[in-house]
């Protein structure tokens, strides 16, 4: 990872470029007021009214040039608008003429992500620096976009190099940095402590064993929350196997863990006033003679039992093992975040996080802050009608509804909320967290989606 601190630096007059910002609104009166060789420049360029459009304006020198670049609003800047400039701009100083960058800083960053552990890189550029009058916010911006690049490194990384164990390690070296316990369940404690986790995960054999992985942190007077990240790190399918094309991108099914790990980061890192317990339960859902079957009655930490009527749906029953762990702890706050479903894809496509939540408040409170972010999210149900969808002949339940493939994002939703208490305010993100195309700032692969949103709830609920 680059040393993120030094492409945000406070502006104190030294020597830099200038960016200017003109938006569509203001386009042909800006060209218009422009000096002959300017706009000759523009022309030549083919610079157009469109987002992210750029184009390098002479100056007296040869040396003495700057860059406009349209933006959709100079005067509410996103955190993108920047981001292709960061991304194709030589090396050097910037600044933004006329205005701060706010939220543009933070795609000025993560716009200069790469993941080359696999292949040679190529010969990279120097950093390009953007300069800020607001060196405040320096700080806050450069840990969020670092842990947007350590969200992304994890789900990038092939699965044979990111198992249970690696997950681990991940989550013993943030808590020792910080001053958390860590504490890890694994072997036969799993097994009957927490049964759908053991089951799940006991396929995969010596070296990727099933654990649950816990992080606590905090002052135990404070507000207790706990976030839970979905750890399936590769998932086939189980006996209920997926198709090839099914399969091709199983390697990021851990990135619901991914972003527990990093969010728990942030509240450590900053010191939020809260009690946190973060969960990661570690699977791989492998195929083997220890493989649970379609069929089987599975003991549940809380209680119930579960027909697996799907091995495929594996997520939901390990997730339900640990909700019930957080719950035994009285948080007033719970959030998980999981790749759970592909119908939640075929309704929202790859970009837009799909939220549930128990309580009207939090849900208006997280899609608020997804607004703000520009972290997007839109709000599914928890529709009580589709509960009945898992009833079962032999059992408390099934985890997947059996004979519709209707509602599937909704009732694995309902599924996770038998395992939540009452008076315990909670939202589910269905995440995707891969971008099947690059954008300015965020390119083609892992990415970070709800993790800026909720962060910004948090802070705003406990201070920070």
């Amino acid at each position: 990872m680059p040393d993120l601190s030094n492409l945000l630096q406070p502006d104190r007059g030294q020597s830099a470029r200038t960016i200017h910002l003109v938006d569509a609104k203001g386009f042909d009166a800006w060209l218009s007021a422009q000096p002959p060789r300017a706009r000759a420049a523009a022309e030549a360029q083919k610079l157009k009214p469109t987002g992210y459009a750029s184009a390098i304006l002479p100056g007296d020198g040869a040396e003495d040039w700057s860059v406009v670049t349209v933006v959709a609003n100079v005067e509410k800047l996103s955190p993108w608008c920047l981001a292709k400039l960061a991304e194709t701009l030589p090396e050097g100083s910037y600044r933004v003429e006329g205005r701060e960058p706010g939220p543009a800083m933070y795609g000025w960053l993560t716009a200069q992500y790469r993941f080359d552990r696999y292949r040679k890189s190529d010969k990279a550029s120097g950093p390009r620096v953007l300069l800020t009058g607001e060196p405040a916010k320096i700080d806050e911006t450069v840990r969020l976009a670092e842990v947007t690049f350590k969200v992304r490194d994890w789900i990038n990384l092939g699965p044979n190099d990111l198992g249970p164990a690696e997950l681990e390690a991940a989550a013993e070296e943030i808590a020792q940095a910080h001053g958390g316990t860590l504490t890890v369940t694994r072997g036969d404690e799993l097994a009957r402590g927490y049964p759908m986790i053991h089951a799940v995960g006991k396929a995969a054999g010596k070296g990727r064993d099933p654990r649950l992985i816990e992080i606590e942190w905090g002052d135990p007077s404070h507000p207790r929350i706990a976030i839970i990240g979905k750890g399936v790190v590769f998932d086939s399918g189980g006996l209920d196997i997926k198709p090839a094309a099914g399969m091709r991108l199983m390697k990021k099914d851990m990135g619901g863990a991914a972003h527990a790990l990093g969010l728990a980061e942030l509240v450590m890192s900053r010191k939020l006033p809260v009690r946190l317990h973060m969960l990661v339960p570690a699977v791989e859902n492998s195929v083997s003679g220890e493989s649970f079957r379609p069929g089987d009655v599975l003991q549940t930490r809380k209680g119930l039992t579960v027909e697996n009527s799907n091995t495929d749906a594996e997520g939901r029953l390990i997730l339900g093992d640990a909700i019930t762990k957080a719950a035994e702890k009285d948080p007033e706050l719970m959030l998980d975040f999981a790749t759970l479903t592909g119908a939640a894809r075929v309704a929202l496509g790859a970009d837009l996080t799909g939220l549930f939540a128990n309580s009207e408040g939090l849900a208006e409170e997280l899609l608020a802050a997804a607004d703000a972010e520009a972290d997007p999210a839109w709000r599914l149900p928890l529709w009580d009608p589709y509960d009945e969808m898992l009833k079962s002949d032999v059992a408390d339940m099934v985890n997947a509804a059996e004979g519709t493939p209707f509602g599937g994002a909704i009732t694995a939703a309902l599924f996770l909320r038998r395992f939540v208490p009452e008076g315990v305010q909670w939202a589910h993100h269905d995440i995707f967290c891969w971008r099947q195309s690059a954008k300015p700032g965020r390119p083609k692969g892992a990415d970070a989606v709800s993790l800026r949103a909720t962060w910004k709830v948090l802070k705003d609920r406990y201070g920070g």
